[in-house]
């Protein structure tokens, strides 16, 4: 099995409670674009939980760019989690910091020069249509506008990985499009892309696109192309 991710025989249970994720083995190419789907409490959220290393497994091997990150020591998580874009259902805005502020956090971060980041964000917010909003603070503005001030800062850094937890669920249909063409670009560059969505119509955007089901925390893959991914990116358009 080879992949940029790969679960092994992985299980997660909070606590004292039993697994809400049993069994999972597969693997995630690069530069792939997936989607998460499953009913509400199937173990969608918490898979994605596990992808970007908030949460670690009560069982099984887990690897992320050739690395155990199961066994990985704490110290080098951060370093991992830099290379991963996430977008939180709860957003997780920095409130005290400006919109421009909040955008540009991966990037001063990862110690990009302040012209650079400066340029980069101005064209992310361009992108996502909140220009006018650089200097406002995240609890001025509506549910949508922040889910897309959290996609701009999830993306800006171009990570290997994207991992989006019902992204289009606070814009409109207009928006959503908008957005769900700016995740097809950065995947165009070869960046994998995981989405986690209960919009089934959201797959026939991307050109391509995978499915993963969810069903009681169990992984369904009908084709077997999770467990044997394609040996390179196939080459995708944006639908």
């Amino acid at each position: 099995m080879a992949g940029i991710v790969q679960f092994e025989n992985v299980g997660l249970r909070y606590g004292q409670g039993d697994e809400v994720l049993r069994d999972l083995s597969f693997a995630l190419a690069p530069g792939e674009f997936y989607f998460l789907t499953g009913a509400s409490g199937a173990g969608k959220t918490s898979l994605l939980k596990l992808l970007y290393l908030a949460q670690r497994p009560s069982r099984g091997v887990i690897r992320l760019f050739g690395t155990d990150v199961v066994t990985l020591p704490r110290q080098r998580i951060p370093g991992f989690r830099r290379r991963i874009g996430v977008v939180y259902q709860d957003f997780r805005l920095v409130p005290h910091l400006s919109i421009a502020d909040n955008v540009a956090l991966p990037l001063r971060i990862a110690g990009v020069l302040e012209g650079e980041v400066r340029q980069a964000v101005g064209e992310m917010l361009a992108w996502v249509g909140l220009t006018h909003r650089a200097d406002a603070r995240p609890p001025t503005l509506s549910g949508g506008e922040q889910q897309r001030v959290a996609i701009a800062r999830a993306v800006i850094g171009r990570p290997e990985i994207l991992v989006a937890d019902e992204p289009t669920g606070n814009v409109d249909e207009a928006m959503a499009e908008r957005l769900m063409q700016l995740f097809a670009s950065l995947n165009g560059l070869g960046t994998t892309v995981v989405m986690a969505t209960h919009d089934l119509s959201l797959l026939n955007r991307v050109k391509a696109a995978q499915m993963i089901r969810i069903v009681d925390g169990r992984l369904h893959d009908p084709t077997g192309s999770l467990r044997f991914p394609p040996s390179r990116p196939v080459e995708r358009g944006m639908a």
